[in-house]
């Protein structure tokens, strides 16, 4: 049921009780990665496993992302319980590996299922924020993307040395906190004022959708970002270790892991308040570039200081998501306005495709080449998507 405030009547709970339960729910996102050492010590997992249990996730991201889209889930149903359902499925899959399921093969499932409730979660949740916003959705989204970002994060600060948590108390903190999210956005946050009538998902409608010049722009940047964005947070951990390795010094990577990935939500708050006065492509822009170049120089970490070192990784964890919410905001400003819902599933889903080969070629690389050099194989994503972006530019510089 739709409710009839008025924008201005909008309560001041509501966007920090959906960002507030976006970060409860997505902290099952990397919840495996932050406790893989000790599975691969307990289970006797091969080292490739990382990039397999990530790549699972996001499988099963694009999965449910397709089937919410095809039957229509959030609109047939109300986007709050689908929301709360989703986050406690996804915690009691998540649950299960700490309560006695063990192998790799029963891990990747549950991940998958994981994947699966997530796009209950991130995708339904950005609904729900936009029936409440009709102006000012982009800085929305960055508040919400910033939240996803600290949810990413938060499963390596509960790994953090001197804490003394075990990893199944982890997991299972982690599947708690999803399951008070989901219960607290569906007690405090009714739909809003500009919830869309539903509308039918239509594949045949591609053609369509990509003759626009300025959705192919748009899109095709987003697919460069999202190259290297999984990517780079996937294979962190291991790029701290081998510099740790490399100075011969004792580095907290949980902690730093968590710094680095966490920090990213600032930027995309700040870049979403700045894309106000100079527009999404141009905050777009600065974050793939300068995160493209970072790319290129990520041989150097090994070549100075490690204050320097870290100092540079935490820009990166800065500009490799601050462009996140703006490419959002182009896709569906630039698409077709009667398929902005078929667009945005279709570059959501062809987007976290994208991660799957390049987590996993990351990973093969980290393992063949080792870290030190395996992470300029991403700045293929930032410099192409870069190249795609300049048309969504041009009217901006010109306007």
């Amino acid at each position: 049921m739709t409710t009839n405030l008025p924008e201005n009547d909008r309560p001041w709970h509501i966007l920090p009780v959906i960002a507030l339960a976006q970060f409860m729910g997505t902290s099952l996102w990397f919840a495996g990665n932050a406790v893989m050492v000790d599975l691969q010590q307990e289970w006797s997992l091969e080292e490739g496993a990382l990039g397999m249990l990530t790549s699972s996730v996001q499988l099963g991201f694009i999965a449910g992302s397709l089937l919410f889209a095809v039957f229509n889930v959030a609109d047939r149903l109300s986007p709050r319980l689908v929301f709360a359902v989703c986050a406690s499925m996804g915690a009691a899959a998540n649950a299960a590996v700490a309560l006695g399921v063990e192998g790799l093969n029963a891990l990747l499932v549950l991940r998958f299922v994981v994947g699966l409730c997530l796009a209950g979660i991130y995708l339904v949740g950005m609904k729900i924020a936009a029936s409440w916003f009709a102006k000012g959705l982009g800085q929305a989204l960055g508040l919400l993307v910033g939240a996803l970002v600290l949810g990413t994060a938060f499963p390596h600060l509960l790994r953090m040395g001197g804490l003394g948590i075990a990893w199944r108390t982890a997991l299972l903190a982690v599947s708690g906190m999803a399951v008070a999210g989901g219960l607290l956005l569906y007690a405090l946050v009714p739909p809003g004022p500009h919830l869309r009538a539903k509308t039918s998902f239509d594949p045949r409608a591609l053609g369509r959708i990509f003759k626009k010049p300025e959705f192919r722009s748009a899109a095709f940047g987003y697919f460069g970002h999202m190259w290297e964005l999984y990517a780079f947070w996937a294979l962190l951990p291991a790029l701290l270790t081998a510099l740790a390795a490399h100075h011969s010094a004792a580095l907290n990577v949980p902690l730093w892991s968590f710094a680095i990935i966490a920090v990213g939500g600032l930027g995309c708050t700040v870049g979403g308040i700045y894309s106000k006065r100079v527009g999404s492509a141009r905050i777009a822009a600065l974050g793939i570039g300068l995160s493209g170049l970072l790319c290129l120089l990520s041989p150097l970490l090994f070549f100075v200081p490690l204050p320097v070192a870290l100092a540079a990784l935490v820009l990166w964890g800065i500009a490799v998501v601050m462009d996140s919410p703006q490419f959002s905001a182009l896709n569906a400003t630039t698409a077709p306005r009667e398929l902005v819902g078929t667009a945005l599933t279709i570059v959501t889903s062809v987007g976290f495709a994208i991660t799957i080969p390049s987590i996993l070629a990351l990973s093969w690389l980290a393992q063949s080449v080792g870290p030190q050099y395996a992470f300029v194989a991403l700045a293929a994503g930032p410099i192409l998507g870069l190249l795609a972006l300049r048309r969504s530019l041009v009217p901006e510089s010109s306007a």
